[in-house]
């Protein structure tokens, strides 16, 4: 059995782009890959570790009940999840010239949603080397992950990945 689950929303663009690049860096064999609208919630125990991601739509938008939040979904089916006996890692995709005053929130609400399940995120990520105004996914220099700029820095896309993923593989022993 796979002990690593990567959740990834939405299907079809960057963020499944950045989650295969993700588990090939891993190591396809090491970790199951799933949009997190098609995961059976009942499996959450049979892993040790939990990569998740997803690209920031606007803050307003992750509090949203609408049927295409699909995280918000996931994150109120699984409220009662103890997930302090895993190891979690995110990743958020955004546009640092277009959205700069929200860069990469999703990973803010990631933060948010794993500690109200007892877990703590793993893999910070340094801020520098990206032109934002503001974020909810960074504090004191370091995103709360891996923060991916597909839009305007696709040429880095892999680099960071690597670098992250050989972070990470110290904490989370894929």
């Amino acid at each position: 059995m796979k002990k690593t689950l990567l959740l990834y929303w939405a299907p079809g663009g960057n963020v499944e782009l950045a989650a295969r690049a993700i588990c090939e860096e891993i190591g396809t064999g090491k970790v199951e890959m799933c949009d997190v609208a098609s995961f059976d919630i009942t499996r959450l125990d049979d892993f040790e570790n939990f990569i998740i991601g997803s690209a920031t739509v606007g803050a307003e938008d992750w509090r949203d009940t609408r049927d295409d939040n699909k995280w918000n979904e996931f994150f109120v089916k699984t409220s009662g999840f103890d997930l302090s006996a895993k190891k979690v890692a995110a990743f958020g995709l955004g546009n640092q010239i277009l959205y700069p005053e929200h860069f990469v929130d999703s990973l803010g609400y990631m933060k948010e949603e794993v500690e109200k399940r007892n877990g703590k995120l793993y893999g910070l990520w340094p801020s520098s080397g990206y032109k934002f105004s503001d974020s909810e996914g960074a504090t004191d220099g370091y995103f709360f992950g891996l923060a991916l700029d597909h839009d305007t820095q696709p040429e880095l896309t892999p680099v960071r990945v690597k670098s992250w993923i050989e972070m990470l593989s110290k904490k989370m022993a894929f």
